[in-house]
């Protein structure tokens, strides 16, 4: 027995409900895959450091134990600056100061605090360059300091949870604490971003950020263990290339991503044909809590483009069907449609024929009148 609705049988029906949701799902995975890439703000400064597309971000994370030092690093940019010249390339600014590229660097390790009698001893990101350009974080109050800058090398960043624990309140830009026994300026206090994927990338430890001298002199450094870079890429895996090139250090010792390209469509469905082989590495490689948020996004990601993907086959196959049986039932050949292209090419040819008779009558009919009123004057 069949049941119609608006002349469609039940299973046509089924068939058009199961279409329509497929299309919506794929829309609904890929609105909230786009809004989630765009909002780890961390993996979005190529698009704040150039609005035309020609700048890629590019992290580099070193192995334990790789001596890494701001020498490294200054060696590096001398070299990048030498490649650039070399290759002609230039600032698209029009300001003649802009800077061609900006980079950071970071080291892990654990500092203590104290306030009088009270004590914090926290996680601590020693940080460098524009450390805080590539992480924007959420200011409560106060400003981000420079890490190159000499004069702020004993200004720190807290957390929340140490503001309380030191002073009772998050309202505390511009006082002062004591590290190593050398007076530090809170230069300002953030709100660390929580959720399950946060919290297991480790980002859910009181944390407090100060300059690679301060951690290096007054608390316990692991090193120099990540480096960031945002720069000219003129054509697709340019900065990638020259940055590996450049940078001095095997590849077992360092892996470098590009941060830019990391949430499209080819690098997902990499990790995703990756997947159960992907956390397998030789590498003792420790990464920063922003870098497990960023690789943790990729693995949900790139199960959701095998939905997307999925969801999106579903009304294709379903179309290619109906094409399929309405060719199998379809009336004509194309005997019929090759007879039916002459005949219309044959009436376009006596129209445009017939409009060339016409013109050229009009024109004669204007020569006449314009020889008659010649004669008159």
């Amino acid at each position: 027995m069949k049941i119609k609705t608006k002349n469609l049988t039940l299973r046509q029906l089924i068939c058009c409900i199961t279409g329509v949701l497929s299309l919506l799902l794929f829309g609904i995975l890929t609105w909230f895959g786009s809004h989630t890439a765009n909002n780890l703000l961390d993996q979005q400064m190529a698009e704040r450091w150039s609005n035309v597309g020609e700048s890629a971000q590019i992290s580099c994370f070193f192995s334990q134990g790789t001596e890494v030092t701001k020498e490294t690093i200054l060696r590096f940019e001398s070299q990048l600056k030498t490649a650039l010249q070399e290759e002609s390339i230039t600032s698209a600014s029009e300001n003649q100061n802009a800077r061609m590229w900006a980079d950071a660097y970071s080291a892990m390790g654990e500092v203590t605090v104290m306030n009088g009698k009270k004590k914090v001893t926290a996680k601590a990101v020693g940080v460098g360059g524009d450390f805080f350009q590539f992480h924007p974080m959420q200011l409560l109050n106060g400003t981000f300091f420079s890490g190159d800058d000499g004069e702020m090398q004993d200004y720190i960043v807290i957390d929340e949870d140490t503001a309380w624990q030191l002073f009772g309140s998050s309202d505390v830009a511009g006082m002062q604490v004591i590290i190593g026994n050398v007076p530090h300026i809170i230069s300002g206090v953030i709100k660390r971003d929580s959720g399950h994927i946060n919290d297991a990338a480790g980002n859910n430890e009181t944390t407090i950020y100060l300059s690679v001298h301060s951690l290096e002199n007054y608390g316990t450094s692991q090193g120099i263990s990540c480096y960031e870079i945002v720069m000219p890429n003129p054509i697709s895996g340019y900065a990638l290339s020259l940055v590996k090139e450049k940078i001095g250090i095997e590849e077992k010792y360092i892996e470098c991503v590009e941060n830019s390209q990391r949430y499209s469509f080819l690098s997902l469905w990499n990790v995703f044909s990756a997947f159960g082989s992907r956390s397998m590495s030789a590498k003792a490689i420790i990464y920063p809590y922003w870098e497990n948020i960023a690789r943790g996004w990729e693995d949900v990601l790139s199960l959701m483009l095998f939905f997307r993907i999925i969801f999106l086959l579903i009304p294709v196959i379903m179309l290619v069907v109906l094409l399929i049986k309405l060719w199998k039932k379809r009336t004509w050949n194309w005997r019929d449609v090759l007879e039916g292209s002459k005949n219309g090419l044959s009436m376009i040819g006596k129209g445009i024929k017939h409009l060339g008779k016409n013109s050229k009558k009009s024109i004669k009919k204007y020569k006449k009148k314009k020889e008659k009123e010649a004669d008159f004057d």
